[in-house]
């Protein structure tokens, strides 16, 4: 107590003026209208600062949690779509020029599962990567991968929590595409040069090819769905000594960025392998 009596006696000067200089202050911003507004945009000005740093700090936190949703919604979503379903009038073999009276009905064919992926190369002439999703989750050997922008890759191999994807990078990897609008279809394939390009082969020269024309899926090896995009045709030249196109194709997907990616599941996939492998061979 006595060396705060003495504290108070030896800065009493001190004190006394910060005390009257607060009086002071409190008085100009109270009763002058100027630098109270002065001072209260001021202190919004800080505030708002100081709550925006915290909202950009939360969302970085909250970033995987966010993408965790975002990709069951996306999942959620891509399940309704037509492209993902298969009417059933088809399986009971319906004349297409039947009217119905109720809804047409459908059955889901495609189901989605959400993949990270944790590991994965680009600059080698065969390019994998590992989700952290596998056979626990549903994801075999033959699956079709793609993200947000596009088709990635295949399922090369799993196990009970991992699965390795052999990506549109490798050199043999072949996707059933066709070119959106006029139809015209063939086989992605990539030569291990650029990762941001790939080749279409199978296209006859005697079609016309524009530039900037979109490619998708064809939907028909039981892989992938029909209309996931694929890329964008950019440069068209012929094959020497043969009747046929060499297209170049900009991949949709930056495979140096890639992270977060689906694995497609056709249910009805060993249904439709099952009928394939009876069609007769042709004799020679």
């Amino acid at each position: 107590m006595r060396n705060f009596i003495a504290f108070i006696r030896r800065f009493r000067v001190l004190l006394y003026f910060a005390l009257l200089q607060g009086i002071a202050l409190a008085f100009y911003f109270t009763f002058i209208s100027f630098p109270r507004a002065q001072w209260m945009t001021t202190a919004s000005a800080v505030t708002g600062t100081i709550l925006e740093y915290r909202n950009d700090i939360t969302k970085h936190f909250n970033l995987s949690k966010n993408n965790d949703w975002l990709q069951k919604e996306n999942i959620r979503l891509r399940k309704m779509l037509k492209q993902s379903r298969i009417s059933v009038d088809s399986e009971k073999g319906e004349d297409s020029n039947v009217v119905r009276i109720d809804d047409t009905l459908w059955r889901q064919q495609y189901d989605f599962v959400a993949a990270t992926i944790i590991n994965s190369t680009h600059n080698k002439r065969n390019n994998y990567f590992t989700l952290n999703v596998g056979k626990a989750q549903g994801v075999e050997r033959g699956m079709g991968v793609f993200s947000d922008e596009g088709v990635v890759g295949i399922v090369h191999n799993s196990n009970t929590h991992y699965a390795v994807v052999k990506s549109c990078l490798t050199k043999d990897i072949n996707v059933d595409v066709l070119i959106q609008g006029s139809g015209e279809f063939g086989i992605l394939k990539w030569d291990g040069k650029d990762p941001r390009y790939g080749t279409m082969t199978g296209v006859s020269n005697d079609l016309t090819i524009k530039k900037g024309a979109k490619v998708i899926t064809r939907g028909g090896a039981a892989i992938y769905p029909r209309g996931i995009p694929v890329g964008v045709i950019t440069k068209t030249e012929v094959v020497e000594g043969q009747p046929l196109w060499d297209i170049t194709v900009k991949f949709s997907v930056d495979f140096r960025k890639l992270q977060r990616v689906y694995v497609i599941n056709n249910l009805l996939k060993l249904e439709q392998k099952e009928l394939e492998e009876n069609i007769p061979m042709i004799a020679q």
